[in-house]
């Protein structure tokens, strides 16, 4: 090949990188206005106003001001798009919410899935008195600063499994279901822990996933590896750049699993911790496979949610049918609550066991490669950004642990002190939200 020719084949290559890169912006921004108005609209039932269209359009996104929507209440879709190009949809179905179409037929069931029944013994019983909590409730819905708004939409505080403060912001109440984002990776824990304890799966099981076999080094990668989050898989979580891993998986793939699971080694599995949201939907399309196609998109609620009253849950799929586990789940707060209060029971609801003390205690141990901030698809400390270097995490119980979610959203258990802590909201700067001050206080108030 002459000077010439190489010259050309990289300027052709330095051009198709271009057109990529600026084709992913608009793809990603548009399927993400799409999937969030759609889950907003028709799974939480919320007005298209203004608090809904600030939510995703704040300040720290004007990235995404310039795109506009269209709205078919009848279809029940939304449709986004950048001054009419790179138009993404995403649709609602009943019981499985919102899904964001990515060029490719919508793969699922078509029908509508019913809820599960909820048993009379299910329902919170709330507690009088605890004005102190009430106070410290009530104090995490003022803005003491206007440029960094906190935006909390919802909060729940269970005390020894009874209700003790519950306040919810105007346009918001105990009916409606809200997006949980990352909680849905620890709902997606249990999911697996009930695979585990009936000897479906096993914690050494390797070869996952169909394109890892021998001699691929991934076919090391063992479920443990997968729920503690030391796959070794290269995967960039970085909601800043719209050309991450993250972003491209979840507003501009058809399966999010099929993404995440051919992603190459960085690491040799088992040595490397990486929060990766890429991880969950490979362990999601595990327990598809696992579960089998007949059963799969009505086992969580059959299993899980109608066992322990959650009846408001619904795991939103991606295009491929396969639950989006490390970010789409909505449910009520008292629900989220539920789900905390599985875990602070060790696994027992109602008198019946859900999932095995075994279960919850190797959710709660720390991943070494982590230095003791993760366990198995939950925290076990907080992040800097909500609190978690702050002098108020050091007043924490040694034993609590978190779900936590994108803007904010928390699900904190705290066995020692028999409490479980629900917050949901907006915070898009995340840093306005000090959670761990917050649980702090909680704790001092019981």
């Amino acid at each position: 090949m002459t000077l010439h020719q190489i010259g050309y084949v990289a300027g052709a290559v330095l051009v198709g990188w271009i057109l990529f890169k600026l084709r992913v912006y608009p793809a990603v921004g548009a399927g993400y206005r799409a999937k969030i108005l759609c889950t907003g609209l028709f799974g939480s039932g919320r007005p298209f106003d203004a608090t809904l269209h600030t939510q995703i359009s704040d300040d720290s996104y004007l990235i995404l001001r310039p795109f506009r929507v269209q709205v078919d209440r009848e279809a029940r879709t939304v449709t986004a798009s950048l001054l009419g190009r790179f138009p993404r949809t995403a649709i609602h179905r009943d019981g499985l919410g919102a899904t964001l179409l990515a060029g490719r037929a919508l793969v699922g069931p078509s029908a509508a899935l019913t809820p599960s029944s909820r048993t009379p013994a299910s329902e919170w019983l709330e507690a009088d008195g605890f004005d102190d909590m009430k106070r410290v409730v009530a104090n995490a819905f003022t803005e003491p600063n206007p440029r960094r708004l906190r935006r909390t939409y919802a909060v729940l505080v269970v005390h020894d499994g009874r209700i003790v403060a519950e306040r919810y912001a105007d346009g918001f109440d105990a009916r409606m279901p809200l997006p949980g984002w990352s909680m849905a990776k620890s709902v997606l824990n249990a999911l697996v822990g009930l695979l585990v304890d009936r000897g479906r799966l096993s914690l050494d099981q390797r070869g996952l996933m169909p394109e890892w076999r021998s001699p691929d080094p991934r076919a090391a990668i063992s479920l443990e590896d997968l729920l503690r989050m030391r796959s070794g898989l290269r995967f960039s979580e970085a909601y800043g750049n719209p050309w991450s891993d993250v972003l491209h998986m979840l507003y501009d793939c058809h399966d999010a699993a099929a993404y995440a699971a051919g992603r190459p080694l960085g690491s040799a599995p088992g040595t490397v911790w990486s929060y990766s949201s890429g991880t969950t939907n490979i362990l999601s399309s595990i327990v598809r496979r696992v579960v089998g196609e007949a059963d799969y998109h009505t086992w969580p609620r059959r299993e899980l949610f109608g066992r322990i009253g959650m009846t408001s849950a619904v795991m939103e799929p991606d295009a491929a049918g396969t639950f989006v586990c490390s970010s789409y789940m909505l449910a009520t707060a008292r629900d989220w609550a539920r789900f905390g209060q599985l875990f602070l029971d060790e696994g027992m609801c109602n008198g019946e066991r859900v999932l095995s003390r075994d279960w919850i205690r190797f959710s709660t141990t720390p991943t070494p490669q982590s230095e003791g901030r993760f366990g198995a698809h939950w925290w076990l400390k907080l992040n800097p950004d909500i609190g978690g270097d702050s002098a108020a995490a050091q007043r924490l119980a040694p034993d609590a642990f978190f779900a936590v979610g994108h803007e904010g959203q928390t699900l904190s258990v705290i066995p020692s002190k028999r409490l479980v802590v629900v917050r949901l909201g907006a915070s898009i700067h995340i840093d306005a939200w000090n959670h761990a001050q917050f649980i702090a206080e909680c704790q001092e108030a019981i």
